[in-house]
């Protein structure tokens, strides 16, 4: 017993500070935002969702969705799921008993019975000598972590899913309103066509022409209602519901931020939940890859029983005597053919791959909020050009118009420039939905929409 108690006295020595706690790598974010990078550190990615989106109707969705999603349910649960894990990590530094109770009864050539029973409690407490349990409830904590980390994701994910769809059914609102007032000045330009057939000032050729280009924009009408429809499909599903119709607003009611501020890049290892992920699974490799290595080294056991008997070996004594035992083990891999270290080069692989996940990650997410960044700035470009195309067209439509009354030109002159306007018109609502959806998109790369009250603390 001393000489057991003596070598883990040497190998808790020897094993103190073998492994050390995870640390981040050295990771390289200069220059991830491209041109939009700057020194200053405000970004929208920390004011909360509300603030950015302060739509009612929208705001009234995105608390739906955030509520009765399945997937933010599912990812709810696999946090609770983690939180077991990582408390069953910590219980086993803890000694382990159990209850066994066992009694027998016996007779021999049909002489006296005889009567034995044990009541023991027994004992088992592993000691943690080259960090293997550190290391397995390390590797817990991270995965923890990382199921947290990852329902703010798609806490993130869906508000920003919500709020684009939610544009998305204003944009076609606005394009089919544009194309059902088109559609009526059409019809009214059939009627006057006919007129001015039978007033001998026009030909078939133009009525026919009119007719047909009032059927195309009608029927364009039914497109556009499938379209909503979908759409309004889509978000009920996002928000767990059944389909049916969704109270909004208008796309020219809608106001964002103006100014876009996107801070430092190395803000999005503590704002992005998906790159804290990536790093959390990088945290969970590096304590597998610990833990591995510390199956190569010994194992210390210590175990006792207490209780009562009356079974001492060849007889049976009454009343029953105190039981009491106290053992110690160490098991020193001597031959696996290899498998231990074997382990450990997998879980250094894997914990490689880990690494280069996480790296990428970064890239993705500069590439990401570039792209957003370029794609608002670029439909806000548009808009004053965009505005002087309407206005323009307009004029000529109005141009055309009064001409082909006078006999100074022809009606496929008309045409081409009523079909232009209502080509610039849907242009110009297409072009203020990409500055919105930019914005969300750029919001959800800087890691808005997360919850920002426990990071305050």
């Amino acid at each position: 017993m001393k000489k057991i108690l003596i070598i883990c006295a040497v190998a808790a020595f020897a094993g103190c500070g073998i492994y050390k706690p995870y640390t981040r790598p050295e990771v390289r974010t200069d220059g991830l935002y491209g041109d939009a990078e700057s020194g200053d550190t405000a970004t929208i990615g920390n004011i909360s969702w509300q603030e950015m989106f302060t739509d009612p109707q929208l705001q009234a969705l995105i608390e739906k969705a955030l509520t009765d999603n399945t997937d933010m349910q599912s990812a709810h649960w696999r946090v609770k799921e983690t939180e077991a894990t990582l408390k069953s990590a910590r219980l086993a530094y803890l000694p382990s008993f159990n209850f066994a109770p066992q009694g027998a009864i016996s007779s021999f050539d049909n002489k006296n019975t005889t009567k034995t029973y044990n009541i023991p409690v027994s004992a088992s407490w592993q000691i943690d000598l080259f960090n293997g349990l550190t290391n397995a409830k390390r590797k817990a904590k991270a995965l923890n972590a990382q199921s947290k980390e990852y329902e703010q994701a798609v806490r993130t994910q869906l508000i920003a899913n919500t709020a684009n769809l939610y544009y998305t059914l204003l944009m076609l609102d606005s394009q089919y309103d544009i194309t059902r007032q088109t559609a009526e000045k059409w019809r009214q330009s059939v009627e006057i066509m006919r007129a001015m057939k039978e007033a001998g000032m026009a030909n078939e050729a133009a009525v026919a022409q009119y007719e047909g280009t009032y059927f195309s924009i009608s029927a364009s009408l039914h497109d556009l209602s499938d379209q909503i429809r979908q759409m309004e499909n889509s978000l009920c599903s996002l928000l767990g519901e059944a389909p049916h119709a969704i109270a909004r607003g208008s796309l020219d009611a809608q106001r964002l931020p103006d100014e876009l501020t996107v801070g430092i890049p190395l803000q999005m290892l503590s704002n992005r939940p998906d790159i804290r992920s990536a790093e959390y699974s990088l945290m969970q490799a590096y304590y597998a890859t610990a833990e591995a290595r510390s199956a190569l080294y010994p194992s210390i056991t210590l175990g006792g029983v207490a209780g009562w008997t009356n079974s001492a070996g060849s007889m049976v004594v009454n009343p029953g005597k105190l039981l009491l035992n106290a053992t110690a083990s160490l098991v020193q891999p001597i031959f696996n053919a290899g498998a231990g270290r074997a382990r450990v080069k997998i879980m250094k692989a894997q914990q490689e791959e880990a690494k280069l996940s996480f790296q990428q990650a970064l890239l993705n997410a500069g590439a990401e909020v570039n792209n957003a960044l370029t794609q608002t700035q670029s439909a806000r470009a548009k808009t004053d050009l965009r505005k002087q195309q309407i206005e323009s067209l307009e004029r000529a439509v109005e141009s055309t118009e009064l001409l082909m009354q006078h006999g100074s030109t022809t009606y496929l002159e008309v045409l081409t420039a009523q079909q232009s306007l209502l080509s610039a018109q849907l242009s110009q609502i297409a072009d203020r939905f990409d500055e919105i959806q930019g914005i969300v998109n750029l919001y959800q790369a800087l890691g808005g929409g997360r919850e920002l009250e426990p990071q305050n603390k």
